[in-house]
């Protein structure tokens, strides 16, 4: 069974950081591409970040490039999210979601990811 567990939100002030992370299992995570969406309430689900286990240089949407950072553990089969410098406008639900690999056209198009998890919480306020 393929399971991805994303946790680590919670409320933070606005300049603050918080690590999300992705734990995965019931697939082979060596070669999969893990991406993070997030979603407001009210707003489309969207794709910020991406890595390819497999390797190669990781995506970042343009509004959290260089304050967010996408790592992973392969011992661990997880995957973390870095989050620095945080602004009221990062408050949404964050997801992970995993595909068998990373194709470059559809980096964060949704129905690309075969599974998700059930999304963490990030709250910042001003």
């Amino acid at each position: 069974e393929v399971q991805l567990q994303a946790s680590g939100g919670g409320l933070v002030q606005a300049g603050g950081s918080l690590r999300l992370s992705c734990a995965t299992s019931g697939f082979s995570f060596d070669d999969s591409a893990i991406a993070w969406f997030r979603q407001v309430p009210g707003k489309e689900r969207e794709g910020i970040s991406c890595i390819s286990e497999s390797g190669g240089a990781p995506w970042y949407e343009d509004s959290v490039r260089g304050r967010f950072f996408i790592s992973s553990d392969n011992d661990k089969n997880t995957v973390y999210l870095q989050m620095n410098s945080l602004k009221p406008e990062d408050t949404a639900v964050y997801y992970c979601a995993a595909a068998s690999f990373l194709n470059d056209n559809y980096v964060y198009t949704e129905r690309y990811y075969n599974f998700w998890g059930q999304g963490t919480l990030v709250t910042v306020s001003s």
